[in-house]
């Protein structure tokens, strides 16, 4: 199963500063659960990062991607977060089995 934790601050839903998924659905490698949520959110750290220019907090290694915006730069990554979390929700009602959905917030 995929775990996929929205982060927002100080628990508004309308302001996402970032995201952590961690672990794998069927066989590494193969499962297209796996490869839609991993795409998804490789693009959404990328935009972020080399479109955006936002100073965010990134870690990667299999099986795992966290993703930290910095307070000053939430405002400017707030839709492309805002566009992973519906993607991810979408995603997530489509394959309840495989995909875990949660929300934390972070307080700045």
């Amino acid at each position: 199963m995929v775990t996929v934790e929205i982060y927002s601050v100080n628990g508004a839903p309308d302001a996402p500063a970032g995201f952590r998924i961690s672990g794998h659905t069927g066989v590494r490698g193969e499962s297209i659960v796996c490869a839609a949520v991993s795409s998804a959110c490789y693009m959404a750290a990328n935009t972020i990062t080399e479109i955006l220019h936002a100073d965010a907090d990134i870690s990667v290694r299999d099986g795992y991607m966290s993703v930290i915006v910095s307070g000053d730069d939430i405002p400017k990554a707030n839709v492309i977060l805002a566009g992973l979390r519906l993607h991810m929700e979408q995603l997530a009602g489509q394959y309840p089995n495989q995909i875990q959905l949660k929300f934390s917030e972070v307080h700045q």
